[in-house]
């Protein structure tokens, strides 16, 4: 099972009512929510661990996990609010205001920490929920308790208005990265990290600190997949454009799926996967990708979709 580890949340989208009127339609979402989501419809066996409330919003992500064959066994339910993220949309980027203070995700604890079955063979982290305290100390706890002995995948995915502590976060982003097998940055996040030298310049620093896989994703020019060896690069798959929400969540589905269905998704593996395996991986998450930038908000594909 691969585990996706942080925030669920509902997007609040907008939209126009029948009178004309702006209004906001609520979905369930969230980056590491929406990664669980592609990786179930894509046909991995996959779980959410995340803080999960039982109000109306929390029964709303219930009952989507469950449609996409995610399981939300290890979840940590509590009576504290969903939290909730209002989206606008400008040219068919998206930015949010987050409304996070007390929520059953912000709130989650080390002392909430499942203790993981033998089946969590990976585990995959990233978005919002490392930047907020306690839930960042949380993850980056149970990061640090499996990064030994199960694969792990981060992407950060850098909001940086909703940073408060610029140096705290960039030192725990130091240290997952360094204890991650496999890490997406967007471009933007990578020169956020790491200033505006050269790329590769930057990947070859990253690589040196642990990772054995690091892949930068450049939007509609695609993604380079880097290892110590090689770096191989991937063209986006060309779509008409609704929106970027859940775009690279999706990716980030897709390059685990490819690797779990490769048997590629242990610390073995991924120290030497080799071009076919890198390649094979990233085109699965540029076309997963594809599909969900083709309709609005974040509704991955199914894997028929892409057969």
């Amino acid at each position: 099972m691969i585990l996706c580890a942080g925030e669920a949340l509902i997007d609040m989208l907008p939209r126009q009512s029948a009178e004309g009127e702006d209004a906001f339609a609520p979905y369930a979402g969230g980056a590491v929510f929406n990664t669980a989501i592609a990786l179930g419809r894509l046909g991995a066996k996959t779980g959410l661990f995340t803080g999960l409330s039982d109000d109306l919003f929390g029964d709303v992500l219930r009952s989507t996990l469950a449609a996409s064959n995610v399981s939300f066994d290890l979840a940590h339910e509590t009576a504290r609010p969903t939290t909730l993220a209002f989206v606008k949309l400008t040219n068919g980027h998206a930015s949010y205001a987050f409304y996070d203070e007390n929520t059953a995700g912000r709130m989650l604890c080390p002392a909430d920490l499942p203790d993981l079955p033998a089946e969590v063979d990976a585990l995959f982290f990233g978005g919002i929920s490392l930047v907020g305290e306690p839930c960042g100390t949380a993850y980056e706890t149970l990061m640090s308790q499996n990064a030994g002995d199960r694969a792990i995948m981060i992407d950060p995915n850098i909001r940086p208005s909703f940073i408060t502590d610029e140096a705290a976060y960039r030192a725990r982003m130091d240290r997952m990265i360094a204890m991650a097998d496999i890490v997406k940055l967007s471009d933007e996040d990578l020169h956020w990290l790491c200033g505006p030298a050269e790329t590769s310049a930057h990947v070859q620093s990253l690589l040196k600190t642990g990772p054995a896989l690091i892949c930068i994703t450049e939007g509609a020019n695609g993604v380079t997949g880097y290892t110590a060896q090689d770096a191989y690069f991937v063209p986006s798959a060309r779509t008409s454009v609704a929106d970027t929400v859940g775009a690279g969540d999706t990716f980030n589905a897709g390059v685990l799926a490819s690797l779990a269905g490769a048997g590629a998704l242990n610390k073995d593996r991924l120290a030497n996967p080799g071009e076919d395996t890198v390649r094979a991986a990233l085109t699965l998450g540029v076309r997963a990708a594809a599909v969900t930038v083709s309709r609005p908000g974040a509704n991955p594909p199914w894997a028929s979709e892409l057969a």
